[in-house]
Formats: C-alpha cells, sequence, structure tokens
C-alpha cells in the first residue's frame, strides 16, 4: 500500500508576513521609485513641460501656461474661444449642451451680437465658428489662423498698428500640425497678444 506523504502548507503568520514584505516592496517601487524617477527624467529632458509650460513676459513674470486659455476683455487684444467655465482649470469641461438647447443657442446669439458690435466691418459669413463654439475642455488656449486673421480689422482700428503688421505678428505664431499630420493649424492667443503688447507699448 502506497502511502503519500503531505507537505503542510505556509502557516497563517508565513503568508501574513509574505504579503507583507511583498506590499512593502511594491509601496516602494510604485509609490517612491517610480514617480520619483519619472519626476527626475521630465525635470532633465523637458523642464519646461515639467512645470507646467509656463508662460512670462518680458520682465520674466509668470503670466500664464501655454495650454490653459485666458479671458482678455479688452478689444484691443485678440480674442480666444468661448469659454463656459471662465477658463478655470479646476473646472475643466462643458456643459454637453445638444444643438437645440436654448441655453445653448441664446449663448451663441450673444456671442454673435457681442461680435457684430466689435467688429462692424466684418461681415457675420466671416466669422469662424470656433469664435462663438466652446471647446470640449473650456480650456483651449488656441484658435484657428482664420479666427486670429479676421480680428485684424478692429485691433489695427483701436490700436493704430497697421494691418499688414498685425497679419505677420498672426503668421509668426502660427504652429503647424503635429509632425506635419495631427491637429491642425493653431494660434496660441496668450503668445500672440504678449507680443502684440510689446508692439503696443514702443
Amino acid at each position: 500500500m502506497n502511502q503519500t506523504t503531505e507537505h503542510p502548507g505556509p502557516s497563517a503568520g508565513s503568508s501574513a508576513w509574505i504579503a507583507l514584505r511583498a506590499g512593502f516592496v511594491f509601496i516602494v517601487l510604485c509609490g517612491i521609485a517610480y514617480p520619483l524617477l519619472c519626476t527626475g527624467l521630465a525635470q532633465w529632458f523637458m523642464p519646461g513641460q515639467a512645470n507646467g509650460s509656463l508662460i512670462r513676459d518680458a520682465s520674466g513674470q509668470t503670466v500664464g501656461s501655454e495650454l490653459i486659455g485666458q479671458s482678455f476683455a479688452d478689444p484691443r487684444y485678440f480674442q480666444g474661444r468661448v469659454s463656459s467655465i471662465d477658463y478655470k482649470a479646476e473646472a475643466s469641461g462643458s456643459n454637453n449642451y445638444g444643438p437645440s438647447n436654448p441655453d445653448l443657442l441664446k449663448r451663441t446669439q450673444d456671442s454673435i451680437e457681442a461680435w457684430k458690435q466689435a467688429n462692424p466691418g466684418v461681415p457675420i459669413s466671416e466669422l469662424p465658428i470656433d469664435l462663438i463654439t466652446n471647446s470640449g475642455s473650456g480650456l483651449d488656449p488656441h484658435i484657428s489662423p482664420e479666427s486670429a486673421a479676421v480680428q485684424v480689422p478692429r485691433i489695427a482700428r483701436l490700436t493704430g498698428i497697421a494691418e499688414d503688421d498685425l497679419r505677420k505678428l498672426v503668421d509668426k505664431h502660427t504652429e503647424g500640425r503635429d509632425l506635419g499630420l495631427f491637429g491642425e493649424p493653431r494660434v496660441n492667443v496668450l503668445k500672440l497678444n504678449l507680443d502684440l503688447k510689446s508692439l503696443l507699448t514702443e
């Protein structure tokens, strides 16, 4: 008659100790070492992006981030996209209104009326759609080159800067598609307005 020898498994205390050691190892690796490594590499290879892609003016003062749009109430400056959250980064998102929603229709109509008053010489048919629509995040810092160009007559009239100079400024700040393939040409409104401000103070 064959007899088998049974090997007792680890005791409850031994299993708990193994689990504690494994937990400690993974806490150190995943909770401390890995984040420190990633942070160190980011600070070494791309410190600007790692620190929020901050933008500074000529005096070195931080005026914003190239990733987050701002509101420019002064009509002498280029205006960005509509933001239903007033560009508050902590409240990223938008009201997911359908095209027939009365609140959306009113907001759009108000934006069109404001455009007519501020830009009397530009037909409403030339108003690019991104100037009266909200981005998905409500924080988009960019507008299309067309949206910047269509504001040139107003800014030239209010500032006395020649339209050709303003168009050159828009061209200077027009970014192409990423890797030549992804996204659309765009203009960062904050960067554009900083250059415009330097022209106004000359």
